[in-house]
């Protein structure tokens, strides 16, 4: 019994934020943005949207492509750093907003950007292990509201949205194999100290980064992730069609990809139009190279992560 994505999903809020209107509010220019980042512009939720609001309609999109009902799910997994309350979890006020009454379980899964992959394999297992059929996984996140302002190291960099995917049990090769690890070791190295309630900031709560740190543990890691994904199953880098990263930084987005021998061509990249939307960014990205055709049954894909924590995985398909 494998588990098959049969439906994928994305809503990022109107209003975009350009480097150039950054330039206005903080000491930064778009040429210091884009040298260091890849990143253009950022999606920003309205004051009146919350997480679970960007959730449901990446929901309602990957339920609609799966040609499946919502009272089908049986089980709901939200990977969010920026929940809606402290409790209950955005999982279960999703579940509410989608309709669904089957009590099915719903729960959130906190591994910040390495969210998404922590999730999609708690869902595989979950599948596989036969309590549950249909399952809904979300990354959905409002970063803007723990970004200071006046931080050019960490306000240019991130962004909102949210990504779905619908998994459901197939005899079909799905999801084929999967890694993930974290090293609390590096816990001060990126980190928000504070919480959010409401929409509304409590304590401390603002991203604080080292970038360099982070980066060179992100490419170092990230490769050896891969590498055992691969050992597991017998492939090569030359096997992946598509890898689909974590949307971070264009600079480890490429680092990754030369050390798996990979042309950027066969990356999918869309952090020049989200920025970091954390554990959003891999289903954003994911849905739009399936919708634009890039993404073809048959193909392999390698979905990877690196979070606070720090967490990281990889997890590799076949579509």
């Amino acid at each position: 019994m494998y588990s098959k994505i049969i439906g994928t999903g994305s809503y990022l809020p109107a209003k975009v934020l350009n480097n150039f209107d950054l330039e206005k509010i903080v000491d930064t220019t778009d040429e210091w943005i884009v040298s260091r980042s890849g990143i253009h512009e950022r999606h920003i939720a309205a004051d009146d949207e919350v997480t679970s609001d960007l959730a449901l309609q990446a929901s309602l999109r990957a339920i609609a492509m799966a040609g499946i009902s919502a009272d089908e799910i049986d089980l709901i997994i939200v990977a969010t750093t920026t929940p809606d309350k402290t409790f209950p979890s955005t999982a279960c006020i999703l579940q509410d907003k989608l309709g669904i009454t089957s009590g099915g379980a719903a729960f959130d899964m906190q591994a910040v950007c390495g969210g998404f992959v922590y999730a999609l394999n708690t869902a595989d297992l979950y599948i596989r292990g036969g309590q549950a059929k249909t399952v809904l996984v979300v990354g959905a996140e409002v970063l803007s509201r723990i970004l200071d302002w006046t931080d050019r190291t960490t306000c240019v960099l991130f962004g909102d949205g949210a990504g779905a995917v619908v998994l459901q049990a197939s005899e079909e090769p799905g999801i084929i194999a999967a890694k993930l690890h974290s090293d609390g070791r590096h816990h001060a190295l990126l980190r928000a100290d504070g919480s959010i309630c409401n929409g509304e900031v409590q304590g401390d709560p603002f991203i604080k980064m080292e970038g360099q740190s982070v980066f060179k543990f992100a490419v170092t890691v990230l490769s050896k992730v891969v590498d055992e994904v691969l050992a597991d199953t017998g492939l090569q880098g030359s096997d992946i069609d598509w890898l689909v990263p974590h949307q971070a930084n264009i600079r480890i987005i490429e680092a990754t990809a030369k050390k798996l021998g990979l042309s950027m061509d066969n990356v999918v990249v869309t952090v020049a139009q989200h920025g970091n939307t954390s554990s959003a960014s891999i289903p954003l990205a994911l849905d739009a190279a399936v919708r634009d055709g890039s993404i073809k049954a048959g193909q392999h894909l390698l979905l990877e992560a690196i979070g606070g924590g720090f967490t990281w995985g990889a997890v590799l398909l076949r579509w």
